[in-house]
């Protein structure tokens, strides 16, 4: 196994971890039919992974942001096949960039890992670009639906880490 390849196994790793100690389901197993993302579908709310044919491993934290912006009521219905007919699709796809930027900086990670090079129709500089500049609507969206805080509160708070995420998951 090349280096890189260990590197993002390992990350993997970390990312389920994560997932699971939020609330956010995630299980491995093969996927037979051709999933919207190699390797990964969301199914009723839970991420299902398959490492033989996972292309990106980063995408899993942008699959679990469109778990977690939805309301709680939601979730479990949540699937690959109905998240593009949602009535809050386009607002939902903005938080959850925002939602996996915030997930890379709170576990360490390069936001690279989540937007690489085959994703994000080409604008994946002007992503981290402006998240990095607090400038990216989706964060203020996510302060919105009560996942994070502005700078004032994040002081009052006491959080430092910028996005100031107050919880993971929507109510």
């Amino acid at each position: 196994m090349a280096d890189n390849e260990q590197d993002e196994s390992a990350l993997l790793d970390l990312c389920v971890e994560f997932l699971n100690n939020i609330g956010i389901e995630t299980t491995y197993r093969r996927i037979s039919n051709k999933s919207f993302l190699p390797g990964l579908l969301i199914n009723n709310g839970t991420i299902i992974i398959d490492k033989e044919t996972l292309e990106h491993p980063g995408d899993i934290l942008h699959e679990a942001g469109h778990i977690a912006v939805v309301p709680a009521i939601d979730r479990p219905r949540l699937s690959e096949r109905n998240i593009p007919g949602r009535k809050d699709r386009e607002s939902e796809e903005i938080m959850a960039i925002a939602w996996s930027y915030a997930a890379c900086i709170h576990l360490g990670i390069d936001p690279f890992f989540v937007f690489h090079e085959q994703g994000y129709r080409g604008g994946r500089d002007y992503i981290t670009d402006s998240c990095r500049l607090k400038s990216y609507i989706g964060l203020s969206m996510l302060e919105r639906i009560g996942l994070t805080v502005n700078e004032k509160n994040a002081r009052r708070l006491n959080i430092s880490s910028y996005p100031h995420m107050t919880k993971w998951l929507r109510a």
